[in-house]
């Protein structure tokens, strides 16, 4: 009888750690050292048993951060109404929402233009990370005019949510009128709160939403995690 390759019985045993959430979605796996170490092999003997379980879906390298264990790429639906909870939700993942800062300052040429105010106005900004099953998918940063909406603040503090909030500023429904993608690399920054390598691939959109009159009430732009989510543009 046929031996098992010893790189094939290493990629059985790290896919029955991931099956049995030894390793969780995100999590970052021993080094190809550590793991030669513990199976008693060479590294091109672990690398062979990676590079078949990147095969399968299973986990993906990031350069220069090491080998993780690959989420299931969130389908994000881009179309008139777009919603980050209901979609996450609707993908059968937990939505959630990590608060970085909410700010007043004034508005820039590009926040004045989309949001059909004067440069200098007051914007309200709101920054954070979007999250799937509590892994990071998307950073975003959205304004919105304040002196329109003197209650946004405390809205968005408490609940997180732009959709609701709006709601109990008094914009019961709100559509987007524009979408723009563009292929990026990560800064730094992005990358730190994202948990990917510095000038990985990720996705910016640059979005403005608009009340039933077709007011402007919110300018977003959100970068995705390139090998996270799936954007999806409704023709409709």
């Amino acid at each position: 009888m046929a031996r098992t390759p010893l790189w094939k019985s290493i990629a059985i045993a790290l896919t029955a750690d991931i099956a049995e959430a030894r390793y969780a979605t995100g999590d970052r796996l021993p080094t190809e050292a550590q793991l030669a170490a513990k199976f008693g092999v060479n590294r091109h003997t672990v690398r062979r048993a990676l590079s078949e379980m990147a095969d399968q879906g299973l986990v993906h390298a990031r350069r220069g951060a090491g080998v993780f264990v690959a989420a299931r790429p969130t389908d994000y639906p881009i179309g008139r109404r777009v919603r980050f909870h209901r979609n996450v939700a609707a993908g059968g993942q937990l939505p959630s929402k990590k608060l970085l800062s909410l700010d007043a300052r004034a508005a820039d040429t590009r926040e004045a233009e989309a949001l059909a105010i004067a440069p200098g106005d007051p914007v309200l900004v709101y920054d954070g990370l979007s999250l799937a099953d509590n892994a990071p998918i998307a950073l975003f940063s959205s304004s919105f005019p304040a002196a329109r909406f003197p209650g946004l603040r405390d809205a968005l503090s408490e609940t997180r949510s732009v959709t609701e909030a709006l709601a109990r500023c008094g914009v019961a429904d709100y559509t987007r009128q524009q979408t723009r993608i563009t292929a990026k690399q990560a800064n730094a920054t992005q990358a730190l709160h994202l948990r990917v390598a510095e000038g990985s691939p990720i996705l910016r959109t640059i979005a403005v939403n608009v009340d039933a009159d077709g007011v402007p009430v919110e300018y977003g732009r959100t970068w995705f995690a390139g090998d996270r989510v799936t954007l999806t543009v409704d023709g409709t």
